[in-house]
């Protein structure tokens, strides 16, 4: 059970994505080689052995990334995963791409590393320490 962060190319300015026009296209985020290389500057210890499932370890936490088969990436999903160091990581992570993320957990449906972040993330692993007992 990981909390999921699913990053695409948004419109900028977003206060909710009830704000995403109906008629907007995201891009293409570009070649997966290319996201790969990114990251690896960003988050050096990634490791991406399998190039369409990344994994970031770190303390106490890891992020996994989920950039699928295809060579252009339309989309990719951060799954995170055990202590709170997860969150920090994942906004440097979005912030360096100059990419945002959809968080289902957020009042606004946008991931922003705040308050309510740290709070849907507790909230989070409460639950999921609930159900995996």
């Amino acid at each position: 059970m990981s909390y999921d962060l699913f990053v695409q190319d948004l419109p900028p300015d977003l206060d909710t994505v009830d704000d995403i026009p109906e008629d907007f296209e995201p891009r293409s985020l570009g070649a997966r080689s290319d996201l790969i290389a990114k990251i690896l500057e960003i988050l050096p210890t990634a490791d991406f052995t399998d190039p369409s499932w990344g994994v970031v370890s770190g303390d106490g936490y890891s992020i996994e990334i989920s950039l699928g088969e295809a060579q252009t990436v339309p989309s990719f999903v951060l799954h995170l995963r055990g202590g709170e160091g997860a969150l920090p990581a994942a906004h440097h992570l979005l912030d360096s791409l100059g990419l945002d993320a959809l968080d289902p957990q957020a009042e606004s449906g946008l991931f922003e590393f705040d308050d309510e972040a740290i709070a849907n993330f507790k909230a989070w692993r409460k639950f999921r320490d609930t159900v995996a007992d």
